[in-house]
């Protein structure tokens, strides 16, 4: 008879070696019916030590069959308890079990995997061939279920899966996620998503969603929450996207932070009427005030210094329509209508565009473009897997890709000191200020599009931010979808 040794599946561990996901030796209960004289005894013996209803065993002990599973990925101690019983016919196979020691910490991003041990969601799926190896096996001589003493040999070992370090930092994600489940019950939310990323190496540090699952109990949830909606999702950025029309203004000489505006309560363009999220009465604003008060009027007064073309070309620089380049499994890069086709190009599209709808991003991508400014203009791909082990434990880093200059360092920091006013008295997110540290970030509100009836309905709540503001070492997104507390992104 030969028998599968079946490979370790590779572990996935944090940024500093702590594991996430690890797989132990298991084993799975035989039978082989015909030689079961008693099975209900047999069945009454082993319920109690393998937690299965005797009823249930009793059907796997019957089938008309030479084998049969009882019961499969129980730990080596039960089966010693199953094997001191010396029952005729119980036998017992190696296999292995995954196990998430911390629960659902960083479940959406590692993902689960079914009962055959294949990878079937998040990063479990994505690297399931590098993370699986090569099962070994074991060819023995037997009669009647027993191993022949002495009989011959022959075997071929198992090579182990690649093990993988993310760049996730297990301590910052579990506050993160803490936080942000806080954050969506207090706001009677639908759901949310947040992420931190470094913005000199593109690394995320924290990716949360909520609600999220135990990925050791996977078919308990529902298939949504078992998604990593920081990718898979797609959403209007609203007016965090602002962000990237003031970088290309004045990086393109349109603007500077103290150019003047009139902003009307209404502003006329491709025959629409634009309105603020507030009415107001005529507003005498700077580029920066107009950022500080997120006015759409402003916003679109201060694109037209630049044209429709320039704006297209720095949105598509900063990564919008794109993949991230992560290649998490399902991903969307979300959509850039195209200037060049008339179908999705009309003329309300550049001034839409130029505050933060009729364009959808994911929350790693809305983390990005702030990372952007934050390391002084340069772009670099987020990363989330920091290297790999191989079966030696011998550990290789992954390869850090050049970042793209989007704009230039004195662009970035000059869009880095318009964002600390709006976390000003004067700015829509005075509330967000941390005592001891120079804060800059942007809040966003957008019309949430409704894929079920193909039209806008509720809200996504966002507030996008980074420290210090003078060199910042932290980049971090919050984004809460349908809040019924509040709509306001601080």
């Amino acid at each position: 008879q030969t028998l599968t040794l079946p490979a370790l599946r590779g572990n996935f561990t944090d940024s500093n070696g702590v594991p996430i996901a690890t797989t132990v030796m298991a084993r799975n209960v035989t039978v082989d019916p015909t030689l079961i004289t008693d099975p209900a005894g047999t069945a009454a013996a082993l319920s109690p030590i393998l937690g299965i209803p005797a009823k249930t065993i009793i059907a796997s002990l019957t089938v008309d069959s030479r084998f049969s599973y009882v019961a499969k990925r129980i730990t080596p101690d039960t089966w010693k308890a199953v094997a001191e019983l010396g029952i005729p016919g119980v036998f017992s196979e190696p296999t292995t079990n995954r196990v998430y020691p911390n629960g659902s910490l960083a479940a959406s991003v590692i993902g689960y995997v079914g009962d055959e041990g294949t990878g079937l969601g998040g990063l479990e799926y994505g690297l399931n061939k590098q993370l699986m190896g090569q099962d070994g096996k074991l060819t023995v001589e037997r009669v009647n279920g027993r191993e022949i003493p002495a009989s011959e040999r022959q075997s071929i070992d198992p090579v182990n899966g690649l093990s993988i370090r993310l760049t996730l930092d297990s301590n910052l994600q579990a506050m993160l996620e803490k936080s942000l489940g806080d954050q969506v019950k207090a706001t009677g939310a639908e759901g949310g998503v947040a992420v931190i990323m470094e913005p000199g190496t593109g690394n995320i540090l924290a990716m949360a969603t909520f609600p999220t699952f135990d990925p050791n109990k996977p078919f308990d949830t529902d298939d949504r929450a078992k998604r990593n909606t920081t990718v898979t999702d797609v959403f209007e950025p609203g007016s965090t996207s602002k962000v990237m029309t003031m970088a290309s203004v004045i990086e393109e000489g349109g603007a500077n932070p103290a150019s003047q505006y009139t902003v009307e309560n209404r502003l006329s363009r491709g025959g629409t009427s634009f309105k603020d999220y507030q009415d107001h009465k005529t507003l005498q604003l700077t580029l920066a005030g107009v950022l500080a008060k997120s006015s759409n009027i402003g916003t679109i007064l201060a694109s037209e210094s630049i044209g429709e073309k320039k704006l297209y070309e720095y949105l598509q620089k900063f990564g919008i329509g794109q993949s991230t380049g992560m290649n998490f499994p399902g991903e969307s890069g979300g959509k850039l209508p195209d200037i060049n086709n008339e179908n999705e190009w009309s003329d309300t599209t550049f001034p839409t565009l130029a505050f933060g709808q009729g364009l959808s991003v994911n929350a790693v991508q809305a983390t990005s473009v702030f990372a952007t400014i934050a390391n002084d203009g340069v772009r670099m791909l987020p990363r989330l897997i920091a290297g790999y082990s191989n079966t030696e434990g011998v550990y290789e880093p992954s390869r850090v890709d050049e970042g793209v200059r989007v704009v230039s360092a004195q662009t970035a920091k000059t869009v880095r000191e318009m964002l600390e006013v709006v976390v000003s008295e004067d700015g829509t997110a005075s509330s967000l200020q941390i005592p001891g540290y120079r804060v800059g970030g942007k809040t966003g509100t957008a019309n949430r599009y409704n894929e079920d009836t193909g039209g806008y309905s509720g809200y996504t709540s966002s507030f996008i931010g980074m420290a210090p503001a003078e060199n910042p070492a932290l980049v971090m997104s919050v984004s809460i979808h349908n809040p019924k507390t509040s709509t306001y992104g601080s």
